[in-house]
């Protein structure tokens, strides 16, 4: 391949510049392109011409408000920032992905990842410092380190193992592991990630991590459990000592309203029908909450629980024994 020259730098460098300028506003004239770009109206027509030969929608009009306009397009390539626009881009998402604000971290830090590939070297530093600077108030997602986030996502896309430090019972240990998925609830941060130490797969909560580092060792990926499903099912029974499936008689979408995300697995089970799973430190707290849905169900597992509804029954019946029924009201 051969080295490009002088002039052709030079064509290439001002072609970019003119995309990074119709990027910048909706319609730019030629003469105000060509003053911008030091060139004659001449070759910014051959620039456009450039442009829309790789494949970018430039629009020409005449007349009074005309001039060159970018178009939109879905195979338009990614955008052209300047330094303070990347800097305020990458700040906003940081504060986007690591703040509480539930449902608009995730997608921040997709994008943030793809910018994270093409920000410069010399503008980190400049990010880091300003987003330190970024918070936020209110409800919502448990507030995270964004660096950690972002060290975390660069490790799970570039294939590379991680570690920190993470509590266990009274103790802090390191955990080195091959990051896989990082997982959004409604509440938190985790990270799914094969631990190299227990030789398993694990969930971690991400505002639990302190001083998160990710290596340059490269890992093979290995055949992986569904990330949001495993975090999931891990965050509303595994963590708990007793675990229940109930089939519910009311569609899933109208259970998914009644029962939180980070609170229970609810699966389509087709007919108005759909599948609880859930846990918590007794069985009866459970029952009790699936009870109070309001619709009708039925114990899947475990088969104590079963007994335990008729003991509670007839304990329920028991207690209103007592009280005499309303007699009818006759009608006047």
């Amino acid at each position: 391949m051969g080295v490009a020259s002088g002039d052709e730098r030079g064509t290439t460098e001002r072609v970019l510049t003119l995309l990074g300028l119709l990027q910048q506003r909706q319609v730019w004239t030629g003469p105000e392109l060509a003053d911008r770009l030091g060139v004659t109206p001449r070759t910014v027509r051959r620039d456009v011409e450039r442009l829309r030969a790789l494949g970018y929608p430039v629009h020409a009009s005449q007349g009074v408000g005309g001039g060159y306009q970018l178009g939109p397009g879905q195979d338009l390539p990614p955008l052209l920032l300047d330094d303070e626009e990347a800097i305020a881009t990458a700040v906003s998402l940081l504060a986007g992905a690591g703040g509480a604000v539930a449902g608009a971290g995730d997608a921040a830090l997709r994008a943030l990842t793809k910018l994270d590939q093409v920000l410069p070297t010399r503008l980190r530093h400049e990010v880091r410092a300003l987003s330190g600077s970024v918070e936020s108030f209110g409800g919502g997602r448990t507030p995270v380190d964004p660096e950690a986030l972002m060290t975390l996502a660069r490790a799970c896309r570039d294939e590379v193992e991680a570690g920190f430090d993470y509590p266990s019972g009274s103790e802090v240990r390191r955990r080195r592991v091959e990051p896989y998925r990082l997982v959004a609830s409604d509440r938190r941060w985790y990270l799914l990630a094969y631990d190299l130490d227990r030789d398993g797969w694990r969930s971690f909560r991400v505002d639990r991590m302190t001083d998160v580092s990710a290596r340059t060792w490269r890992f093979r990926p290995r055949a992986a459990p569904d990330a949001a499903a495993y975090v999931q099912e891990g965050v509303t029974s595994r963590v708990y000592p007793h675990q229940a499936r109930f089939l519910v008689h009311a569609s899933a979408d109208t259970v998914r309203e009644q029962i939180p995300a980070s609170a229970a697995v609810v699966r389509r089970r087709g007919n108005g029908l759909c599948e609880v799973l859930s846990g918590a430190g007794s069985l009866d707290f459970v029952l009790m909450h699936v009870l109070l849905l309001g619709h009708d169900f039925e114990v899947l597992d475990p088969p104590e629980l079963g007994r335990r509804c008729h003991a509670l029954a007839e304990r329920l019946l028991s207690a209103g024994a007592a009280i005499s029924p309303m007699p009818d009201m006759e009608e006047s």
